[in-house]
């Protein structure tokens, strides 16, 4: 067994835990430690002290996470899907809501449970193939009053698919997302949040692989003034796999936050985590926290999480903060890596010296920079449109770069 930062490092532990938080009273707490309710007043209001929120700038918030009305229904939903795929929002109390084992772990999510009138579900049918992405395109329209939904992607059993989740516009959203993966399926879910700069979105996604299951999830975030997604993942069985990747470009004011918690509770299952980030200007600040659990019944598992940042002005921030938990030292390997860096001007002299003007040559590097990922995600609907949005975001900071020249 190894772990690594940026260089392997052996433990030789059976058990052990870093990078976990102190609460307010001075206790350590560890992602295994998480409470879970789905009772919103057992849930106290975080203040900013607490680990899980000391990164987020709470007087943004809305009151998201308090006691705000979540009232609104000030956004519009379209899908497009195939046939086959049955789309639509069923009753609150559907026995679909839940079926992903998830039990919410903060007050936004408990509150977006209890409020959300509608659950909108999408059903993949087992054994079918499903070549087109199913897409989901939601568009606030206000951000005036707190709204909450509640999403279920189940796909059946040996299926094969893609969901797409499109977010734009204003809106002040809370919302949960929980994502079945029956035994055998192969399912990608891709979250592209293109929020107008006014939106503040709480989200929590939930992952549940199924035995011998494929899961790709990946969280795509551009816009809004403030951000957040947890994405927790569990396993129903042995032999599941899942991969999560994300991409965000911050821009000045901006705050992204991503905070993953991969639970390896099954034997024989494997797990990759890798997201990336950019950010640009002043008081950019994107938050990434990776926490993997590995328990004593976990045997055998392998998993892997890495996290890169590229601050490309200065007044940018990015704090990464990688965490390991484990029980048992009978697994294939578990590692994690963390890097922010400025952008390579050695990069960019190489470029420039070969006749390539300096803000192509900037926007390849940077490209280059996202492009692995991309390919990772492998939508090829979206993969075009996700590069034009990163030159667009790029189109940002070289006219910054030429003001400052000026």
């Amino acid at each position: 067994m190894s772990t690594a930062t940026d260089t392997p490092a052996q433990h030789g532990l059976a058990a052990h835990s870093h990078g976990a938080g102190t609460e307010p009273d001075g206790r350590t707490k560890g992602a295994l430690d998480r409470f879970a309710s789905f009772d919103v007043e057992a849930h106290p209001v975080p203040r900013g002290r607490e680990e899980d929120w000391r990164f987020t700038p709470m007087n943004r918030l809305r009151g998201l996470h308090d006691d705000a009305p979540l009232d609104g229904s000030d956004y519009t939903v379209q899908v497009d899907a195939d046939p086959r795929v049955t789309a639509a929002s069923i009753g609150a109390d559907d026995t679909r809501k839940g079926t992903s084992t998830y039990v919410p772990v903060d007050r936004p999510s408990a509150r977006a449970w209890a409020s959300a009138e509608k659950i909108f579900a999408v059903d993949i049918p087992r054994d079918e193939v499903i070549e087109q992405p199913v897409v989901i395109r939601l568009t606030g329209t206000s951000a005036e009053r707190g709204a909450a939904a509640h999403l279920v992607v189940t796909a059946g059993r040996h299926s094969k698919s893609v969901v797409v989740i499109e977010y734009d516009g204003s809106s002040s959203f809370v919302e949960n997302v929980e994502v079945v993966a029956e035994d055998g399926a192969e399912l990608t879910v891709v979250a592209v949040q293109d929020w107008a700069d006014d939106a503040v979105h709480l989200a929590h996604h939930h992952v549940h692989v199924g035995r011998d299951a494929t899961v790709k999830h990946a969280v795509i975030t551009f816009g809004g003034d403030l951000v957040r997604t947890g994405t927790t993942l569990n396993y129903a069985g042995p032999g599941g796999s899942a991969t999560l990747l994300g991409l965000y470009y911050v821009d000045a004011g901006q705050h992204i936050e991503n905070r993953l918690v991969v639970d390896h509770n099954t034997p024989n299952a494997t797990s990759d985590v890798e997201y990336k980030g950019a950010l640009q200007g002043k008081k950019a600040h994107a938050v990434w926290i990776g926490d993997v659990l590995i328990r004593k019944e976990a045997l055998g598992i392998n998993t892997y999480e890495l996290n890169r940042n590229l601050v490309l002005t200065d007044g940018a921030r990015a704090d990464s903060v990688p965490n390991l938990e484990i029980e048992t030292g009978e697994i294939e390997g578990a590692g994690h890596a963390s890097a922010t860096g400025r952008f390579d001007d050695e990069q960019l002299f190489y470029l420039q010296a070969r006749g390539i003007p300096a803000d192509i040559a900037r926007k390849l590097v940077v490209r280059g920079f996202f492009a692995s990922l991309i390919n990772r995600i492998g939508v090829p609907e979206i993969t075009e449109r996700l590069m034009t949005t990163v030159e667009r975001e790029l189109a940002v900071v070289e006219a910054m770069t030429a003001d400052d020249g000026a």
